[in-house]
């Protein structure tokens, strides 16, 4: 078993999400590294994929949205995320395979059987297909259906309750926005060369790969925890584990124990820390793909400050790989907001706030410590 610290684990973690090495890459390039880029907030996925980038010229997750080279769909915890079409397939194969829809609890909830639910797919897959339609268009056309009728305040929620098992299994996703309006399709008139939900365990070691790729070393636990809010049945995630064999490396970090993939253990072991400050947007992966209840990352005493009320997540200030803070962009400065009285140099706060001044297109932020 490899042994390591967390400022190794830390270190290689910025580097590998493009934290404090940025990519020359394009949007699907980093939302592929990153397994996905949180999107229920388009602005944030917008910060998440330019803080990333070395170079402003790169076309951003609008511009892959509406060609189709990114998906935009109910994925992760069933919130809206930005894919790569290979991996939203794996994704979507995975969090289906729970079948939350099927517990009396989701079905008490929002009103629909799973019989109901099987034939939504087929009502809403034939008429989205070749079309792009509105949330009141796509709903219009489903209550024309019978047997539909007491589902019309769930079907047009903006939460999607109902329309999520729908996207798991592939029969919908966004589509480009019509000005203000939110559009749905199927993802095979969306992405070319879309090429459908695969098996689970199939799809698993893709997907597995994808995560460790970013946020490793983790458990499957918290893979699951990532993926569906522990909706998969541990026997069932320990096997997805187990069939990558030698393709993964058990690692020791601090006394928590967790998988890596092999290819990078090397890299995670020689991994260094630069003591450099580095500011993240809101709904920012580094900090969703391990979770807010990690306590190696986040204090347990401040999670409340970053997980905050209705699912909004804080900007992030970054220490040495940890969250030791948030911001907030109030005008011309970024007002910074530390868990404690550390001293942080000023400099590389400015150089950290020159960043988001570039990645937002703002000509200079100030800074300022509250």
């Amino acid at each position: 078993m490899l042994g390591v610290g967390w400022d190794q684990v830390f270190a290689w973690r910025l580097s590998r999400q493009f934290v404090t090495a940025p990519t020359t890459g394009s949007a699907e390039q980093v939302a592929a590294r990153l397994a996905g880029v949180h999107a229920q907030v388009a602005s944030a996925a917008e910060l998440a994929v330019a803080l990333r980038s070395c170079d402003s010229r790169v076309l951003g997750v609008g511009e892959a949205l509406a060609a189709g080279t990114l998906i935009k769909t109910w994925a992760m915890r069933g919130t809206l995320h930005a894919m790569v079409p290979e991996q939203a397939a794996a994704a979507l194969s995975l969090i289906g395979s729970a079948r939350t829809w099927e517990k009396p609890s989701w079905q008490k909830t929002f009103g629909a059987t799973p019989d109901q639910v099987r034939d939504l797919v087929g009502v809403v897959s034939g008429v989205l297909t070749g079309q792009v339609l509105t949330r009141d268009e796509l709903v219009e056309a489903v209550l024309a259906e019978p047997g539909f009728a007491h589902l019309g305040e769930q079907l047009r929620s903006g939460w999607g309750a109902v329309l999520k098992p729908l996207a798991w299994q592939g029969a919908l996703c966004h589509g480009p926005a019509r000005g203000s309006k939110v559009t749905f399709t199927t993802p095979a008139d969306l992405a070319p060369g879309w090429k459908g939900i695969p098996e689970p365990d199939t799809a698993a070691p893709a997907l597995i790969r994808a995560y460790l790729g970013a946020y490793g070393p983790a458990s499957p636990a918290a893979f699951d925890a990532w993926l569906s809010r522990n909706s998969v049945r541990t026997s069932v995630l320990r096997g997805w584990f187990a069939t990558m064999g030698d393709a993964l490396t058990e690692v020791d970090v601090e006394g928590r124990v967790g998988w890596m993939l092999s290819e990078f253990a090397d890299d995670l072991a020689a991994a260094t820390l630069d003591g450099g400050i580095e500011l993240l947007g809101p709904f920012d992966q580094y900090v969703l793909g391990p979770g807010t209840a990690d306590t190696a990352l986040l204090p347990a005493e401040h999670r409340s400050k970053v997980s905050r009320t209705a699912g909004w997540i804080s900007p992030l200030v970054l220490v040495d790989g940890r969250i030791a803070g948030t911001w907030e962009q109030v005008e011309g400065e970024v007002v910074v907001s530390m868990f404690s009285a550390r001293k942080i140099l000023k400099r590389d706060l400015a150089a950290a706030a020159n960043r988001v001044a570039g990645a937002t297109g703002a000509a200079r932020l100030g800074v300022r410590v509250s």
